[in-house]
């Protein structure tokens, strides 16, 4: 359930764009996603941000609630409001105490009563302020925690800049190495802070990423470090703005299966070619076949690992239990490319083959023994 704040100033901040979105819609949106049931917006602000076309937000004027024995959980967020759809998830989730009202510094709320119709009545014409006082004379009151990482109340739109950076940050994946952390993300959201505003979707993004990767891979044909180096910098421009699609469908509630099976296979298809590339550039200059045959075996066990962590990358979850699941998730980053580009910049990307053809099977054999069982965590 949506609320306009109490003051006039804030009830305008719902149709305040943050991060190519109104406030409004990116709320509804990240309610839908979240698993809500039904959500219900105040009818003036759904008049005023026309943002809701094509949401299941429904107008509180003709709201209904039944009341059940069974309870029912409500959960009431101001429009001046961002709220991560985790946070919005756990309040759904986690246990309360029942008939009392859960309320936190930003007037965000949470209720689990077997009389809803009585919160709908409350909330009716009200703001967010008058309505929580409406509701403190039904119910009791006890403070709901703070999380600063997944609510964030906007008091202007001087704020929507400040809000935009929250969100960025919220989008680093748990399962990221220390240089895409540090410093492949700095970049690939600046990007995607940009696109946001543009009519760019996710899959254009992925197309694009895996372009640049293709052309990465004619590169290192060549034994020149010139050539090698201009390669493993094209490799890496494909792993920054492989990063984007990702953070703009996530952004945008734009995610799908299909987007995140392109996003997936077009990452492994750019492996491929740049390994079979490196393997037939170092055949090509010894003048023997055995690098094809070490090409062929890293090409193969990336494949195999590919197809194995496939559901565990797309859901992005974190390793947790034994120290072999910890291991392998550290193993899975894509740092590995600064090694190539370190090698390639003197001509030596075919150690990195070697590697490869060592180190991936190994890999692979140790995800099918500690990870068939292996438990994760979101």
């Amino acid at each position: 359930m949506v609320l306009p704040p109490t003051r006039g100033a804030e009830r305008g901040l719902a149709s305040l764009r943050v991060a190519g979105l109104p406030l409004v819609r990116r709320l509804v949106l990240a309610a839908a996603a979240a698993g809500y049931a039904r959500v219900f917006v105040d009818d003036d602000v759904t008049a005023a941000a026309e943002a809701l076309d094509g949401t299941a937000a429904a107008g509180l004027k003709d709201a209904s609630l039944a009341p059940s024995p069974a309870r029912r959980r409500v959960v009431l967020v101001p429009v001046n409001v961002l709220a991560q759809r985790r946070w919005l998830r756990e309040r759904l989730e986690t246990p309360l105490q029942a008939e009392t009202l859960h309320v936190d510094a930003s007037r965000a709320a949470v209720v689990e009563t077997e009389r809803p119709d009585k919160v709908l009545a409350a909330v009716r014409g009200a703001g967010a302020g008058e309505a929580l006082d409406r509701l403190r004379a039904t119910f009791g009151e006890a403070p709901l925690p703070p999380d600063p990482d997944g609510l964030l109340a906007l008091s202007s739109p001087a704020d929507a800049a400040r809000a935009e950076r929250w969100l960025l940050r919220s989008l680093i994946k748990q399962n990221e190495g220390f240089m895409s952390r540090n410093f492949e993300r700095r970049i690939s959201l600046a990007i995607t802070r940009r696109l946001t505003r543009t009519r760019v979707t996710p899959n254009v993004m992925t197309l694009v990423s895996v372009a640049i990767g293709l052309a990465a891979a004619p590169c290192f044909l060549s034994g020149a470090p010139a050539w090698q180096l201009t390669g493993a910098l094209l490799f890496l421009s494909h792993s920054i703005l492989d990063g984007c699609d990702g953070e703009l469908a996530r952004l945008k509630f734009l995610e799908s299966r299909w987007g995140a099976i392109l996003d997936f296979w077009g990452d492994n298809i750019v492996h491929v070619a740049v390994f079979s590339a490196i393997a037939v550039g170092w055949a090509l200059r010894t003048g023997s076949p055995w690098p094809l045959a070490l090409g062929g075996l890293a090409v193969a066990a990336a494949l195999g690992t590919a197809a194995l962590m496939f559901k565990r990358f797309v859901e992005d979850r974190a390793p947790v239990g034994t120290w072999a699941a910890r291991l392998i998730g550290a193993l899975s980053h894509r740092d590995f490319i600064y090694v190539v580009v370190l090698l390639s910049a003197f001509g030596r990307a075919h150690w990195f083959l070697v590697a490869t053809a060592v180190g991936t099977p190994v890999f692979l054999a140790l995800a099918l023994v500690f990870l068939r069982t292996d438990g994760r965590v979101p």
